[in-house]
């Protein structure tokens, strides 16, 4: 079986550019297992071939092993903090700043973020970038399109001002699109923005291993300007936050010193 995952991931390497090596292997391969039991089968060559030969399942494979969770404003205290402590302190010290929204997802999280940037930086240039592995979830999120569910937490107010309803749906203004450049970007071999002030991580590392887990606090660090604030996810810790130049700001936001 050993021999079999190494050469599996291998192969999923050479024809996605995923690198499955820096994933945690227990959540992984438990993950593809399941995939593979769901469809009868029980090993890994047939399962490529599989994959190979039918495109709407290595759709679902990719789909499966990026993990698309979102909602907007997840964890709403840790939005209040940005919005009230963060954003303001950022603003100060310059105007017009350079946001990157990391492993974004299908962009609950950069839209959230729009909306708080067109509600508390008014008049600036402030710009968005937002980044994910997955072609399939940025297609998802350039559109803009959204389940009740998914804006549950969004205030009423700022529902009716950013989103138009189509009948269960909720559909994202070009007035916050307009903010948002959407690019696909792999945070194990791409090379990072640069003198970002405000990084937002969340809920990604977590399945990466503790050495690509350390290498990414490093070049996230590397990545903000002097001032510049790293926000991460709720089930995530910075332990080697000093050696990295990094204090902390608040709970789950990490400042370059």
């Amino acid at each position: 079986m050993d021999l079999g995952y190494e050469w599996f991931i291998q192969k999923i390497y050479e024809r996605s550019g995923i690198d499955l090596r820096y994933y945690k292997r227990t959540q992984m391969e438990r993950r593809i297992n399941a995939l593979m039991r769901s469809m009868n089968i029980d090993n890994y060559a047939e399962y490529l071939r599989l994959l190979v030969r039918e495109p709407a399942h290595y759709r679902k494979f990719i789909d499966h092993l990026t993990i698309n969770v979102s909602e907007f404003y997840r964890n709403p205290q840790h939005w209040e903090v940005l919005e009230k402590k963060i954003l303001p302190e950022l603003k100060a010290a310059n105007a017009h700043l350079k946001i990157w929204s990391a492993g974004c997802s299908t962009g609950e999280e950069p839209y959230t973020l729009a909306i708080i940037v067109s509600e508390q930086l008014r008049g600036t240039q402030s710009r968005i970038l937002a980044t994910d592995i997955d072609r399939g979830v940025l297609a998802k999120a350039k559109e803009g399109v959204y389940s009740s569910k998914a804006v549950a937490n969004v205030p009423p107010r700022l529902l009716e001002k950013y989103f138009e309803r189509n009948g269960d749906h909720f559909v994202v203004r070009d007035s916050l699109k307009q903010l948002i450049t959407w690019r696909q970007h792999d945070l194990l071999c791409d090379e990072f923005p640069t003198q970002c002030d405000l990084i937002l991580c969340r809920n990604v590392v977590i399945y990466f291993t503790e050495d690509a887990k350390s290498k990414l606090y490093q070049r996230f660090a590397q990545a903000l300007r002097k001032g510049g604030v790293l926000f991460i996810g709720s089930t995530e810790q910075i332990f080697q936050a000093r050696e990295l130049g990094l204090s902390t700001k608040a709970t789950f936001f990490y400042q370059k010193n």
